[in-house]
This record gives C-alpha cells, structure tokens and sequence, in this order.
C-alpha cells in the first residue's frame, strides 16, 4: 500500500514539475518598431538585451517613425515604439496606443547636408543648393519621415524652400536619402549625421544644420499599450539608458541626453 501511495505521488507531482521546466524555457518574443536611423544602434543593443534575457528573442521591424505609428494604430502587433521625433510619439499618446509612463527620451542627433564624396559640384553650404549646378537634392516625405521635416524646417529657415521646392526628390525614408546620395543618384541630400557617419567611404558631410534652423532631434521610446508582455517590453525601454546601451548609441554618433 506504502509503495502504491508513492507511484501516485510521483505521477501526480510530474505535470507540475514538467509544467514548471516548460514554462521558464519556452522563449519570449517582443517586437520593436524603430526609426530606421536606430537600425545599426539598435541590432547591437538588441543583442544584448538577448544575452541579458537568455530566453528573449528581439524582433525589430525598422522605417519611417510616421508609418510605423500608423501601423500600430492599425492594430500591428508591436510591444515597443521608438520614434525620431515627437511628433509622431505624440500622436500615439493623444490616442492612448501608449503607456505615458513609460515613455522616455534617450538620444539625439544632428542634421546635415551631404553629397556623394567624389563628387565635383562646389557645395559648401545650405545656400549653396540654390546654384544651378545643384539638379537634384533628396530628403525623406515630410508627410511621414522625421527628417523630411527637419529638412523642410532647415531649408525655410534659410530661405530656400520656394527656390528649391523643383529640386526636391522625395523618399521613403532617411536611409533612402542615403542611398540616392551613396548612388549618385542626386546632388545632394539631408540626413542625420549618424547616417552619414555609417557611410562615410560614399558620402561626405557638408555642413551641419544650425541648431535654432529646426526642432530639437529628440528620440522617444514606448511601450505600446496593446503589448503583449508589459513587464519585458519596459524592460527593454529601460535598458536604453543603461551605460551599455548609451555606450553602443554613442559609438554610432548619436546625441547621449543628461541624466
């Protein structure tokens, strides 16, 4: 009878413990959409967060701050949202897509104006663009890329908009700016310097944007409020301001806010 009572135990204990081994391994998944001018930054804090988090898997999903917060308000499922500017971080909490107290400032950046870096055209300024050697200059869709506006912005502010409104050649993104520029497929073009940065054999900083020329460049961070798991996706957003992760910004060009 002893030994019968032991079987049972045994069989009765197991579902509990195989439960338990199950649930602690199985992996976890969130998904962060982020400006794509975080691409590079991002992968390598990514990686990290992984290591830190032995069973977390982080999926980014990159692009235009102004499409992404529209993805999320079609219902995409995303856990955390990094924006490149306030604006479309705004929108997002006027509409509730995101928890208030999460949110956090974490980097900055600087907007300059590029050229492919053997080209011949004397480009030595902003006002330079206004020159009939300047055919082309690409900037990201005002409408939904950060620094579309942040060039809009440079550009009226020295006064060049209706002079160079022909030139202007539109695109989906920063990165893309950059493309068309790495290409030669424009004169010119206006990204952050973190972006010239990573293609400094093809492109070549001209001049950086007078602060006061546009809005702070300000990155904000989120969580999502549909998130599927709230206590891993704040740990991500926190881990942004770790001195891991502002090491790996840094090192990529970007603007580390004080504490």
């Amino acid at each position: 009878m002893k030994t019968v009572f032991i079987i049972l135990l045994i069989i009765f204990s197991m579902p509990y413990f195989i439960t338990e081994y199950t649930d602690a391994a199985e992996p976890q998944e969130i998904t962060v959409s982020a400006a794509i001018s975080l691409k590079n930054a991002f992968e390598e804090i990514g990686k990290l967060f992984e290591l830190k988090y032995k069973t977390v898997k982080v999926r980014f999903n990159f692009g235009a701050s102004g499409d992404l917060a529209r993805q999320i308000e079609g219902g995409a499922p995303v856990d955390v949202f990094a924006s490149a500017d306030q604006k479309d971080m705004d929108d997002l909490e006027k509409k509730r897509f995101i928890l208030l107290d999460s949110r956090i400032n974490f980097a900055g950046n600087t907007v300059v104006l590029i050229m492919p870096v053997d080209s011949n055209i004397n480009l030595k300024s902003f006002n330079d663009l206004k020159a009939g050697q300047i055919k082309r200059i690409a900037v990201g869709n005002p409408k939904t890329v950060p620094a579309g506006r942040y060039a809009h912005e440079v550009l009226h502010y020295f006064k060049l908009l209706p002079e160079v409104q022909n030139k202007l050649i539109y695109a989906e993104n920063v990165r893309q700016v950059l493309d068309y520029v790495a290409r030669k497929e424009v004169d010119a073009g206006i990204v952050y310097s973190t972006d010239a940065i990573i293609r400094a054999k093809e492109v070549k900083i001209i001049t950086t944007a007078p602060q006061n020329s546009h809005a702070p460049v300000v990155y904000p961070v989120a969580v999502v409020s549909t998130t599927r798991d709230i206590n891993l996706s704040k740990a991500f957003v926190n881990f942004l301001i770790t001195d891991e992760s502002r090491a790996i910004l840094k090192k990529y060009g970007f603007i580390i806010p004080k504490k």
